[in-house]
């Protein structure tokens, strides 16, 4: 048996390398004191044998943006458990004390990173969010459907760049379900800092901006061509985030990364499904899709809180019989009342419309994943024809769920 308890501040360095060890991690010293400070500022819940420390989870403080409110959600990082203790019920005894912590703080929703799908969905967790990979081949000019905005731009210093364009990402953030909040520390510790954490060769970050107030900025970084070897490799711009408030600045934004001089291509990981660039782009041989992934994973931990706290696009009136083995209080039968004016969610013994499980409305939840696709592919049962469609109506956002912010 192992004990479940708090992971004091003089640990912090094990569990720091109890998770280099589990990931087969390697950091260089600048990068360990950057780890430090973030799980300095988090929650910390360790598993330990005797003294010695076995498995480990931090939680993020957290916002979460869903549709129509802002609430808490603990983000899960550093989750680990050593090699010698696995399959023993480690994992299972975290989480389960990780939802415990939740329920009595009152707080609905609970997201993290999965850095292996298939572990999440047992606990609860549904992807809520889409990622996809788009890159630009920019060795010809990008072509464009819809005119930029001619208005200059300019580089801010990273230094600056909280101040500057923070405004807009919270802007961005309130469009968008799905999104956590990003204080200072976030800022310059994860987006802006010096030396990218999986890319040596990268450049520094560069912030390009467009418009006083700011309409829309590009965050950055750059690599020069390769041509010391037997196949020549192009100068890369990978763009970390774009955020712009109209089609035209986006399009200006796209059109600055994809003309840097020395470069032939754009990457950017972690776009929105729907992302604008993939309409008004002119050629979609020079834009491509090259990779589609699940995101941002949500557990609804207080079903009744989550439901009844986000806006509703359309009216919805079904029972939902709800399976949930970590969560007992979530389970049974209930009747959803909801629309524009607000929802409830109570207790039935009425036949149920949808059978499904925890999981399956946690992908459901931002709007992301419809559950009438759930149901094609038979993992949500719907007994009353059309009750998935309904609920998918009322569910729906005007824009896809998304975000980038991995942790």
């Amino acid at each position: 048996m192992v004990d479940i308890r708090e992971v004091p501040e003089a640990d912090i360095d094990r569990a720091a390398e109890l998770s280099y060890l589990v990931f087969h991690e390697r950091p260089e010293k600048e990068e360990r004191e950057k780890h430090r400070a973030t799980l300095a500022r988090c929650e910390r819940i360790g598993a330990y044998d005797g003294d010695t420390l076995v498995g480990f989870v931090a939680a993020h403080d957290f916002r979460l943006s869903v549709p129509g409110a802002d609430l808490p959600c603990p983000g899960l990082t550093f989750v680990s458990v050593a090699p010698t203790h696995r399959r023993r019920g480690v994992l299972t005894a975290l989480m389960d004390e990780v939802l415990r912590r939740t329920g009595a703080a009152g707080t609905p929703l609970v997201a993290l990173w999965a850095s292996e799908a298939a572990i999440y969905g047992r606990f609860g967790f549904g992807a809520a969010t889409q990622g996809v990979t788009v890159e630009i081949d920019s060795t010809r000019p990008l072509a464009l459907r819809v005119d930029p905005d001619p208005r200059p731009l300019r580089l801010v210093d990273p230094e600056d760049a909280p101040t500057v364009i923070g405004p807009c990402h919270e802007a961005a953030r309130a469009s968008r379900a799905g999104r956590p909040t990003r204080g200072p520390e976030r800022w310059r510790g994860e987006w802006l800092s010096e030396q990218d954490a999986f890319d040596e060769e990268l450049s520094p970050p560069r912030i390009a901006v467009l418009g006083d107030p700011v309409a829309g900025y590009v965050l950055y970084r750059t690599k020069p061509e390769d041509d010391g070897g037997l196949v020549r490799t192009p100068g890369l711009v990978r763009v970390d985030e774009l955020e712009a408030r109209s089609p035209a600045v986006a399009a200006a934004l796209w059109q600055y990364v994809a003309s840097l001089d020395l470069t032939g291509k754009v990457s950017a990981w972690g776009r929105p499904a729907d992302d604008p660039l993939l309409h008004f782009a002119a050629d979609r041989d020079q834009v491509r899709v090259t990779a589609q992934f699940p995101a941002l994973w949500l557990r609804l931990a207080d079903v009744r809180a989550a439901l009844t706290a986000r806006s509703w696009a359309a009216p919805v009136e079904r029972v939902l019989e709800l399976t949930d083995v970590r969560v007992p209080a979530n389970a049974g039968r209930f009747r959803l009342r909801a629309g524009p004016d607000g929802a409830a969610y109570e207790r039935t013994g009425d036949a149920p419309d949808l059978v499904l499980d925890v999981r399956e409305l946690a992908a459901c939840y931002l709007g992301g994943t419809r559950a009438a696709e759930l149901a094609a592919a038979g993992l949500v049962d719907e007994r009353t024809p059309g009750a998935a469609e309904e609920l998918d109506a009322a569910l729906r956002t005007p824009l896809l769920p998304h975000t980038a912010d991995e942790f």
